[in-house]
């Protein structure tokens, strides 16, 4: 049976990155030093070429897959964007630890949005319209292998909703210019709309579907 592999990445580091602050839909780009972090992975480990590549439109991302896949056809989507945090945005948790509406925030919950930001149900809800986006194109185009390169948050959210073993989101934290590679079929996708998770990439640590949950 055809299968689909996507590797799912997760952009550079930013200086909001670096300062620990939250940066969701500010549009800052790569910094020095994880511009540098990058070209040093491409050093050490295996990136192979992918046939397409689909992208947050935000200026980290499509950083990232300029050099992490520099002669790789791209496409944005504004499905990949990361998370608006609102009132939160740019702020560090340490200076926010004490106000109200951040002790409500971190209660967590699927409708417990940020003053003024975005849900984590609609950030749900765009993470399936992204992989319906990306799957359906995928098989139109008689692709087998595509990378993503978005956000941290979008790739938790969306191997914890689509993912098969299941795992909280936390789970699939994964550090800058790395992420995990899922395995799509047309028949699990139609019946269950779910995708394998393979390994962790782009070290090719494939064990991570067979330990226990």
């Amino acid at each position: 049976m055809k299968g689909y592999r996507i590797a799912f990445i997760r952009h550079g580091m930013t200086e909001a990155n670096e300062d620990g602050r939250y940066i969701g839909t500010t549009d800052l780009p790569l910094s020095s030093l994880g511009a540098q972090e990058l070209f040093d992975k491409l050093e050490t480990l295996d990136y192979p070429n992918p046939q397409k590549v689909y992208i947050s439109p935000l200026k980290r991302c499509k950083q990232t897959a300029g050099i992490l896949y520099p002669n790789c056809y791209t496409v944005e989507l504004d499905e990949l964007r990361e998370m608006d945090f609102g009132a939160f945005e740019n702020k560090k948790a340490e200076d926010l630890m004490d106000t109200p509406e951040y002790k409500q925030y971190i209660k967590g919950g699927l409708d417990n949005p940020p003053p003024g930001g975005e849900s984590a149900r609609e950030m749900v809800n765009r993470c399936y319209e992204a992989i319906k986006i990306i799957i359906s194109d995928m098989m139109y185009e008689g692709l087998t292998s595509a990378a993503v390169v978005t956000h941290g948050g979008i790739i938790m959210n969306m191997l914890s909703c689509f993912g098969v073993p299941k795992r909280k989101p936390m789970e699939f934290a994964c550090d800058f210019g790395e992420g995990f590679e899922v395995l799509v079929t047309a028949s699990m996708w139609q019946r269950s709309e779910a995708f394998e998770i393979l390994g962790r990439y782009p070290d090719g640590n494939m064990g991570f579907a067979d330990e226990e949950e």
